[in-house]
């Protein structure tokens, strides 16, 4: 169902358009915001004098920071009542200040918070602004779909494979594609024949809108051909296609399977006979869904109710033309002699008219990572057919930049190739921004709002969702990695980071401030993060494997024994806190970088003539899916 606003901001603003403004001049005049979003990188926080949190927090930040635990400033920012905070500042109530939180910790009235002293008033200032710029996260079931019932349960047998996170996503996102189509329909506005799933994979969310609930039809598109088989083997699984009947002679077969033969004068061979490839018994592989088998009521049906099922397109989308995607499809033209022929059944056929131009596509997708969901959109425009669009994104940092250079982490371990040094230097046209309104946007460090990979990839943190116990695991991996960097640096494996400098916006286009290519690690054995001593040593293992650095590092490694690592490790591991209190400001503050990107999209919808409504809202529990904002355009 449609949501009754097109962007979820928080009630503090009067309209979306008041919202986008403030939006936009938080994001490029708010140093602090620029600094902790893809000014900084981890990387650096013990290679810097003075380090990244004496370089980058303000003096009164740091001291109060430094008296509290991670979970205390996890619920500070987010969660705490920062309105009966600035009140106890200023002696007087802060109304407007009222922001979209659900957990409130009231402060006592002799002004100290958790038997310390109040938060700094600069401090709740920046935390109030970033919650009133973050859209609103928060989701109802009841606003998916008239029919409750379908967001509320799936069948066993088609949520085969799928975790409990999986099937929370299936199974509302289904729903809400299916009020959406079904809305369209009886408004008269478009008659949806198809939903084209971009990046299906598995094809769990295509399973359960052809199965008997949804009755749909599905084109699953999907790069990966291990993913098209494995998802077809599910359908079978699933009880939703047949599974291919070979008709054999049982006893020439065997003949032909022995371990042993004969071979000329009595000489005997280890083998096995290959077989040819026996002929199928159904002419292809389209999953049908017979539902005139399982619900005679639909028997007579001519509507969509007559026949759900999915067809698989084996195609790397680059753009959002699909041409090339209709070109693979199977239409009724050639099924027709088969269907007049006794014993033919019409639900094997792949369910499309034969008429093209009555097709009508609705484009879907459950978190499209990188640029797929800008080629989703753009399929709107590129598409006569396409009269829909409900893309649901995630992997921000594998978005590419349209206004810069592609921050590449490593171009050195990429193989060696003239597309990706000329690639590395050019503007991607389906890169972010996708909008005019954020190209062309005037601030004082020039024109157009960037982002770098860095930005990008700490919007997809959720530290709404953290725990202690995860907090411990991976804020202990940050601190090794940031040690390990500082040893690099002093053997020198690095080099020193260039100075601070935030007036260059969102930092170093690489996505760090380090000199030189940075160095990838990647995860480890769980074994390795024991201690820094076995992390180290287990890093260096995996680096040693690189042809174009490994020997030069491990040669350098090998001069520092493992009481000099230890001795790094007691020399800053007073440093962890400040760590994790610097991953905490950044992951909290890139949720205002998530909401750039998704109100870029909704803004590029918003400028094109040919759509007719476009909207964004949630579709799934935080808790169970971060990502959960769909971006939805309806053409004219």
């Amino acid at each position: 169902m449609r949501s009754d606003k097109a962007l979820p901001y928080p009630p503090i603003h009067a309209c979306k358009e008041d919202y986008v403004d403030a939006l936009l001049e938080f994001v490029t005049t708010s140093e602090i915001l620029q600094t902790l979003c893809g000014g900084v990188h981890i990387l650096d926080f013990l290679t810097r004098d003075p380090d990244l949190f004496e370089a980058i927090l303000l003096p009164e930040w740091r001291d109060w920071l430094r008296l509290f635990e991670i979970p205390d400033i996890l619920d500070l920012l987010m969660r705490e009542d920062l309105g009966s905070l600035l009140q106890d500042h200023d002696g007087e109530p802060q109304s407007s200040l009222d922001v979209h939180e659900s957990r409130v910790f009231l402060s006592n009235s002799f002004g100290q918070w958790r038997g310390g002293p109040l938060p700094p008033k600069s401090l709740l200032l920046y935390i109030v602004k970033v919650r009133g710029l973050s859209l609103n996260r928060s989701f109802e079931a009841d606003d998916l779909t008239s029919d409750i019932s379908k967001a509320h349960s799936l069948s066993r047998q088609i949520t085969i494979g799928m975790k409990p996170k999986k099937a929370h996503e299936v199974k509302n996102f289904a729903a809400f594609v299916d009020s959406l189509v079904s809305e369209l329909s009886a408004t008269d506005a478009h008659n949806i024949t198809h939903l084209v799933d971009f990046g299906s994979g598995q094809n769990y969310l295509g399973r359960v809108l052809a199965s008997l609930d949804y009755n749909r039809r599905v084109i699953a598109v999907e790069s990966k051909k291990a993913n098209i088989t494995g998802a077809k083997d599910m359908d079978i699984s699933a009880k939703l296609a047949k599974k291919t009947i070979v008709r054999r002679n049982k006893k020439a077969f065997r003949m032909q399977h022995i371990e042993v033969q004969m071979v000329g004068d009595g000489e005997t061979i280890s083998g096995q006979t290959q077989l040819p490839a026996p002929e199928p018994r159904f002419r292809d592989f389209e999953s049908p869904m017979d539902t005139r088998r399982t619900n005679p009521s639909l028997e007579s049906s001519s509507d969509r109710h007559a026949l759900g099922n999915i067809q698989y397109i084996e195609h790397v989308i680059k753009d959002g033309d699909l041409k090339s995607v209709v070109s693979q499809l199977h239409f009724n033209d050639k099924a027709k002699e088969e269907d007049s022929q006794p014993g033919t059944n019409p639900n094997e056929s792949s369910g499309l008219n034969s008429n093209r131009l009555d097709l009508q596509f609705m484009v879907i997708s459950l978190h499209s990572c990188g640029n797929l969901v800008h080629h989703g959109l753009r399929s709107l425009l590129l598409n006569d057919s396409v009269k829909a669009v409900a893309m649901v994104g995630c992997c921000y940092n594998l978005v590419t930049e349209r206004l810069g250079p592609p921050s590449y982490k490593l171009p050195t371990l990429r193989p060696a190739h003239p597309r990706l040094d000329r690639s590395s230097s050019t503007y991607d046209p389906h890169g972010f921004p996708m909008s005019g309104r954020l190209a062309s946007y005037q601030h004082h460090h020039g024109e157009g709002i960037r982002m770098n990979i860095t930005a990008r990839m700490m919007a997809v943190q959720a530290p709404q969702n953290w725990t202690a116990k995860e907090c411990e695991g991976f804020f202990t991996r940050h601190f090794y990695r940031a040690l390990l960097q500082r040893v690099f640096m002093d053997i020198g494996v690095v080099e020193k980071p260039s100075p601070l400098d935030p007036g260059t916006g969102n930092g170093s286009p690489r996505g760090w401030s380090g000199g030189g290519q940075p160095i990838i690690i990647g995860s480890l054995r769980k074994s390795c993060y024991s201690s820094f001593v076995t992390y180290a040593r287990g890093a260096v293992d995996k680096i040693g494997e690189d042809s174009e650095h490994g020997a030069m590092i491990t040669e350098r490694m090998s001069s520092l024994s493992d009481s000099d690592l230890l001795g790094y490790h007691e020399k800053f591991k007073h440093k962890k806190h400040e760590l994790s209190l610097i991953w905490s400001l950044m992951a909290f503050s890139a949720g205002v970088m998530e909401s750039v990107i998704v109100v870029d999209r909704w803004l590029w919808l918003k400028e094109q003539q040919e759509v007719s409504d476009c909207w964004v809202q949630t579709v799934f529990e935080y808790e169970q899916s971060p990502r959960n904002l769909v971006v939805v355009g309806i053409k004219k």
